[in-house]
C-alpha cells in the first residue's frame, strides 16, 4: 500500500509541475498591458555574470500600457536596453536617462488570434504532461500487480483515483487556457 501513496505522490508532483510550468509560460505571453512577468526572460550582463533583470532594477507598471525600470545603478542603463531590445520580448525602450520604459502597443486582430494559438499551443503541452504522468503512474501499478505487489482491486481503485487526479488537472489546465484566452481577446 505504501508503493500506492508514493505513486499518488509522484503523479501529483509531476501534474502540478505541469501545471506550474503552464502558468510560466503563460506569464510572458504578452496580452496587450502591461506585466512585469513578461521581462522575466531578460537577462542583463551584470559585472559578467548573467543576471534576471529583476536583480538590477526595480520594475514597475505605473498605468496599464507602460512598464518602468529604475536600474539601482545609473550605468546599468545601457547594458539594460540592450538587453530588453536582444530579448523576444518585441518592445523597443525608451531611455530618459534616468529610468526606461516599455510602453505596450495595443494588439491588433491578427496578433491577438496568434497569441491564442500560441496559448492554446502551450496548453496541450500542459495536458500531454499530464496524460503521460497518468500512464506512467498506471504502468507502474499495473507492473505491481504482475509482480504480485498489488492485488488487482487495489489497483483498480487506484487507478480511479488517479483518473479523478487527472481529471481535476486537465480541468485547472483548460481554466487557465479560458482565463488567458479572456485577457488576449478583451481590447
Amino acid at each position: 500500500m505504501a508503493d500506492v501513496q508514493t505513486t499518488y505522490k509522484n503523479t501529483e508532483e509531476k501534474m502540478d509541475g505541469a501545471l506550474k510550468h503552464l502558468d510560466d509560460a503563460l506569464a510572458i505571453i504578452r496580452a496587450g498591458k502591461a506585466n512585469v512577468r513578461i521581462l522575466d526572460p531578460v537577462r542583463v550582463d551584470y559585472y559578467g555574470q548573467m543576471t534576471q533583470l529583476s536583480g538590477v532594477a526595480s520594475i514597475t507598471t505605473p498605468d496599464a500600457r507602460t512598464i518602468s525600470i529604475q536600474p539601482w545603478e545609473k550605468k546599468m542603463l545601457p547594458a539594460i536596453e540592450k538587453a530588453i531590445l536582444a530579448s523576444e520580448v518585441g518592445i523597443t525602450p525608451e531611455n530618459n536617462g534616468e529610468i526606461i520604459r516599455l510602453s505596450i502597443p495595443p494588439l491588433t486582430e491578427d496578433r491577438r488570434k496568434q497569441l491564442v494559438k500560441q496559448v492554446k499551443a502551450e496548453t496541450e503541452n500542459a495536458k500531454v504532461a499530464v496524460r503521460n504522468a497518468r500512464r506512467d503512474a498506471i504502468e507502474g501499478l499495473k507492473k505491481e500487480v504482475k509482480n504480485n505487489g498489488l492485488a488487482e482491486d487495489a489497483e483498480k481503485d487506484a487507478e480511479e483515483k488517479i483518473q479523478k487526479m487527472h481529471d481535476k488537472y486537465i480541468k485547472m489546465v483548460d481554466d487557465a487556457f479560458a482565463a488567458k484566452e479572456k485577457e488576449i481577446m478583451t481590447v
